[in-house]
């Protein structure tokens, strides 16, 4: 601020000066390093992003193999073929 006499005062100026031309520099500044912007997930959001993915589950179905397992018809000879050839596959 200057302060020219008692009775004449200036209003509030910039630290920098009055005569620095700062429009020059705040343009030249933002066309040489563009913005962007950056969002990071972390796993658990990653984990609960994969669960909205699931199907949803056949009340149904469940049903109908929890009856089967306990009335003793759903292990049948050629399901745990077809399960011990896919372990097989597995591990082999």
């Amino acid at each position: 601020m200057q302060i020219h006499g008692p009775s004449h005062i200036h209003g509030a100026q910039a630290l920098s000066g009055p005569h620095l031309n700062r429009a020059n520099q705040v343009s030249s500044f933002q066309a040489s390093t563009p913005i962007q912007d950056e969002v990071q997930i972390s796993e658990l959001g990653q984990l609960l992003d994969k669960v909205h993915e699931l199907p949803d589950i056949r009340a149904d179905l469940v049903a109908r193999i929890r009856q089967e397992i306990a009335a003793g018809t759903y292990e049948t000879e050629e399901k745990l073929s077809i399960a011990l050839d896919r372990l097989l596959d597995e591990i082999g």
